[in-house]
């Protein structure tokens, strides 16, 4: 018997499909795994502007996940958008139940055009519910000072804000340093009792950056889905995201910034053995 590596995203949906859950399952088309879903909102949004928010029913985003869970062999979650308090109370509460191994948090705030995309209240549920469960959480630079309360200018600030994410119970922190400036971006990811590991890349000139956060996010996950170790797959992830965005970067799709080019070099979805992905 076998089967394919299979990946959950819980996100929001964007229409306009740069961003969110047609985002990540994109990238883990791309990258070979079997990309699976439960959407927490609907935005009505483009290259410019969200125009606007729903979020959906917490019982049905829960029935959802379980509607996967009870039936995929998947051990590897990527959380995005999630936009209410009740919701990501029902996405704790229901992860709880399954045999997860690796849940990547990307903490989704705002839009790349400036939109709030969280409730006030349901960042508090963020740093509570979720950060603890994590395996790794993926903030960029605004994300991190909302969820640390630290101000970040450099790169002291951010191994500070780690610390202090540590303290919630996360296991890792990749903090991304795009809004940073300097010829390079870089991304430091932070374990405990180990020094932190720099991702550095040179910048790409170009508008198309809508939903890089979240194909980051989301090819680290599959990534961990194959096999390899946490900082293995963020090399990997950054090393496919730079590539998407490169093969994008020259390409007009919209007013606003468009999106990467995340179907550049797709991967074959292969199947392996059920042990190896520990099926049942």
């Amino acid at each position: 018997m076998k089967t394919y590596p299979v990946v959950l995203t819980i996100a929001g949906s964007d229409s306009s499909g740069g961003a969110g859950i047609q985002a990540d399952l994109k990238t883990m088309s791309a990258i070979g795994v079997f990309g699976t879903s439960a959407i927490t909102a609907i935005t009505a949004q483009n290259t410019c502007e969200v125009r606007a928010i729903q979020g959906i029913d917490p019982a049905i985003v829960r029935r959802q996940i379980e509607a996967v869970l009870d039936d995929l062999p998947c051990h590897t979650v990527k959380l995005g958008m999630l936009y209410a308090r009740p919701t990501i109370e029902a996405i704790a509460d229901c992860l709880a139940h399954y045999p997860i191994d690796h849940i990547v948090l990307d903490p989704v705030m705002v839009s790349t055009s400036g939109c709030r995309l969280i409730e006030e209240e349901a960042i508090e549920a963020v740093k509570s519910l979720l950060l603890p469960r994590a395996t790794l959480v993926t903030p960029n630079i605004p994300e991190t000072e909302i969820l640390s309360g630290i101000s970040v200018t450099n790169e002291q600030d951010m191994e500070l804000a780690a610390e202090r994410l540590f303290q919630t119970g996360c296991r890792a922190v990749l903090i991304k340093g795009g809004h940073l400036n300097g010829a390079e971006s870089y991304d430091l990811l932070f374990t405990p009792q180990a020094s932190p590991m720099r991702y550095t890349s040179p910048r790409i000139a170009t508008r198309n950056t809508h939903g890089t956060g979240c194909t980051f996010s989301s090819a680290i996950a599959s990534y961990l889905a194959l096999g390899l170790t946490l900082p293995e797959a963020v090399a990997a992830a950054k090393s496919y995201l730079n590539r998407a965005l490169e093969a994008g970067a020259d390409v007009s799709i919209g007013h606003g910034h468009g999106a990467v080019n995340h179907l550049f070099d797709p991967c074959v979805l292969s199947a392996r053995e059920i042990v190896e992905n520990k099926c049942e």
